[in-house]
């Protein structure tokens, strides 16, 4: 039920989006991007785990498995590297509203998005192939409900110490990154809200950047307590991961409806368009 419901409310946002032309610019078209990422990142791992709880066959071939371990993090890089661009693209509306349209069109904003795709491949190339080099020996029960890494990494009987560290430079790097982009972003945003001497342009300002905020801290914090410590299992480990791959991508259409006046007034002009289709 859950899982349909992300497909749902993430598919209602990508068709709103582009059916509705008061929604063609280039925050709009980031969202509808963030929403194809969380369908692709939940249908990675919950399909697969739905139908392993609900059957006796709850064995995946090792190809299969590295497939899946590749997908997740492509679709889990993307998504951190599109979150970091919906930052820069926030700092530019609200920093330099003037210049918006000249400096995010849509020649850049396609090429923006064309280049954190290809980060997300590369991501999730360097995350498979130090898999892909490990033997197993067995038992190979992965204390998982999907391919993790970490569990992986468990699984291996040869040393995994370079692998690992790889493994945690690659991560570091990247949250690393995407943190100075996003602490720099908000700065001058905040900076300059400040300023503004409106307090209903302060209001319309926050509000803006209050669904994207929350959408960062429910998507950075998980995968951090995951992937920034050494490779080793905590009981809170399935259950954080849950939260991230399930709860995440359901949560994020809601807090961008909720709180974005112009997307439920889509919404509703859709409504009627099909009623009186």
């Amino acid at each position: 039920m859950i899982y349909l419901l992300t497909i749902a409310g993430n598919l209602l946002i990508i068709l709103t989006i582009y059916v509705d032309s008061q929604l063609h610019s280039p925050m709009y078209f980031f969202l509808s991007n963030l929403s194809f990422l969380d369908l692709s990142f939940s249908t990675v791992t919950v399909p697969k785990s739905l139908v392993t709880f609900a059957s006796q066959n709850r064995t995946i071939s090792l190809n299969d498995c590295i497939a899946q371990l590749f997908f997740f993090h492509f679709f889990g890089g993307t998504e951190c590297f599109h979150l970091t661009l919906m930052a820069y693209d926030r700092y530019v509306a609200i920093c330099n509203p003037l210049r918006y349209t000249t400096i995010m069109n849509r020649r850049v904003c396609v090429l923006l998005v064309v280049c954190i795709w290809v980060g997300g491949f590369l991501h999730g190339f360097a995350q498979a192939f130090p898999i892909i080099q490990l033997p197993f020996c067995g038992p190979n029960e992965i204390n998982h409900f999907f391919c993790e890494t970490h569990a992986l990494y468990l699984l291996a009987c040869s040393s995994t110490f370079i692998s690992v560290t790889a493994d945690m430079v690659n991560s570091g790097i990247i949250a690393l990154g995407s943190s100075l982009v996003l602490f720099i972003s908000y700065g001058y945003i905040i900076s300059t809200i400040l300023k503004i001497r409106s307090a209903e342009g302060r209001r319309k300002a926050f509000s803006t950047c209050a669904s994207h905020l929350l959408v960062v801290t429910l998507f950075f914090g998980p995968s951090v307590f995951i992937y920034m410590r050494p490779s080793v299992t905590f009981a809170a480990d399935k259950l954080v991961s849950v939260f991230y791959t399930i709860v995440t991508p359901l949560l994020n259409p809601f807090i961008y409806t909720l709180r974005n006046q112009e997307v439920k007034k889509a919404m509703k002009r859709l409504g009627g368009r099909k009623v009186s289709l």
